[in-house]
């Protein structure tokens, strides 16, 4: 995605919300070339962090049980955006209106950008710093999502718009959530793993 765009999604969240319905990008670009590479953010931050600070801000994993950490969190990354448009898109019957998978996709994509970029501090090796910075980054979303509700939708009723916002905010916790505990459990499974992988 054009990174213009994402520029003015930060910086004035409504107008960068309207330009890229108006661009109108396919669900294949936005997948490749905004879900794919925002999606290896966090994949590869927790593998560099785990290999510069295993022990202090991760659990201490040889380089091959990071390999496959970090592996399995990009693929549960790409599998979770189509989902949740699947549920964003079901989510619609709260506000009586029935969003197009297209406009359901695009919400799911683009609302979680903050939270993928927030990784990029792993490189300070403070729990603290990254503590604020992924709630900076849980703030940064709800308010993508409050702004991109009415644009994405086209709804012109205020009432209506709040209800879908806290049904795909609701929604958005519980994925991010779950997606943290999955990290854990897969962290957790794979220390007790015995194998070693050939990774250079």
């Amino acid at each position: 995605m054009n990174p213009l765009k994402l520029f003015w999604l930060f910086a004035s969240p409504a107008k960068g919300w309207t330009q890229l319905v108006h661009s109108k990008p396919s669900i294949h670009q936005l997948y490749l070339l905004h879900v794919i590479p925002f999606s290896l953010i966090p994949a590869l931050m927790v593998y560099f962090s785990g290999s510069q600070y295993g022990g202090h801000l991760l659990p201490a994993l040889s380089s091959s049980k990071l390999f496959l950490v970090a592996a399995i969190i990009f693929v549960v990354q790409l599998v979770a955006v189509p989902v949740m448009g699947v549920i964003i898109r079901q989510l619609g019957e709260v506000a009586e209106i029935q969003p197009s998978y297209h406009d359901a996709f695009t919400l799911a994509a683009v609302a979680p950008t903050p939270l993928w970029m927030a990784p990029i501090f792993l490189f300070v090796p403070s729990v603290s710093v990254n503590l604020i910075i992924v709630s900076l980054a849980m703030l940064a979303t709800a308010g993508l999502i409050y702004y991109g509700v009415p644009v994405v939708f086209r709804m012109k009723e205020r009432g209506r718009a709040l209800l879908m916002f806290g049904a795909v905010l609701t929604a958005g916790v519980i994925a991010w959530g779950f997606l943290m505990v999955s990290t854990l459990v897969v962290w957790g499974s794979v220390q007790n793993l015995n194998f070693v992988l050939p990774i250079a």
